[in-house]
């Protein structure tokens, strides 16, 4: 086996350490060893793995710690604080009764992005993200209370009495249709206090709607998304399923916290 080879199966605070000595990084060596515990959580889901070089955004200059074959390599001691930072103020709005939109809809992720919303009874979009959800809320809003005033309508049984087979047929197809593009934002009754959104670079629409609203973003991000669009920023690997699962299990414990602490 290689150097390099072996070099990767050492604890992981050991070889980030190392790794920076082999590069000279001297002066901030220390901080690959402040939460080893953390890192080496993060680093067993593949978090470390960052996009290639030609993908890397600026702004995420400062959080690469290296590279492995043309793969660049997060500096998880970073991750570790941000996400200490962005479940610090999960629990804070939680705590002051907030509302969080979770916010993800690309295919290897959507699903624990909805799992991790309806295990703290939080709304969520795991798809296309619907242009104006928070721009033009109002024209939302109407949307969603015509959804369940359909809902409610055909529960109840007045929508057989009131309507023919043929205006039954086009409200049912109107509702599963409000249903598809509507259901994770059920029981939204205003504009979201903040949003958590996985790979902001995909939900970039999501991403300048919240930012001109003056809306907090926290996400978990790789190195081709912009770090600036973020008050709460999570480098890591976007596109991994345990690493995403494990964040998002972080936040949520975090919120549930913040509220029965609330």
């Amino acid at each position: 086996m290689s150097n390099f080879g072996t070099f990767w199966v050492l604890p992981v605070w050991f070889c980030l350490l190392a790794y920076r000595r082999y590069k000279g990084y001297s002066g901030r060596v220390m901080e690959a060893v402040t939460h080893p515990a953390d890192v080496e959580r993060l680093f067993s889901t593949g978090a470390h793995f960052a996009q290639v070089k030609s993908r890397r955004h600026p702004s995420m200059k400062a959080y690469i710690v290296g590279t492995k074959g043309r793969q660049e390599i997060f500096d998880l001691a970073k991750t570790v604080d941000q996400l200490s930072a962005a479940k610090g103020a999960m629990a804070t709005l939680a705590k002051e009764g907030k509302t969080v939109l979770f916010v993800g809809g690309k295919t290897e992720v959507a699903g624990l992005v909805e799992a991790a919303a309806l295990r703290v009874g939080a709304p969520y979009v795991a798809s296309r993200w619907l242009g104006g959800t928070i721009s033009n809320w109002t024209e939302i809003k109407k949307r969603l209370d015509r959804r369940a005033d359909l809902t409610e309508r055909r529960e109840a049984g007045s929508l057989a009495k009131e309507h023919t087979k043929l205006e039954l047929v086009r409200l049912e197809r109107e509702e599963k249709k409000l249903a598809w593009r509507l259901g994770g934002l059920t029981g939204l009754a205003k504009r979201p206090d903040a949003l958590l959104v996985v790979d902001t670079k995909r939900e970039r629409h999501a991403v300048k709607e919240a930012n001109d609203a003056g809306i907090p973003v926290i996400a978990i991000m790789s190195s081709d998304c912009n770090l600036a669009v973020a008050a709460y920023p999570i480098v890591a690997n976007d596109a991994s399923r345990e690493t995403v699962r494990l964040l998002l299990a972080e936040l949520t414990t975090a919120f549930d916290e913040g509220r029965r602490v609330g």
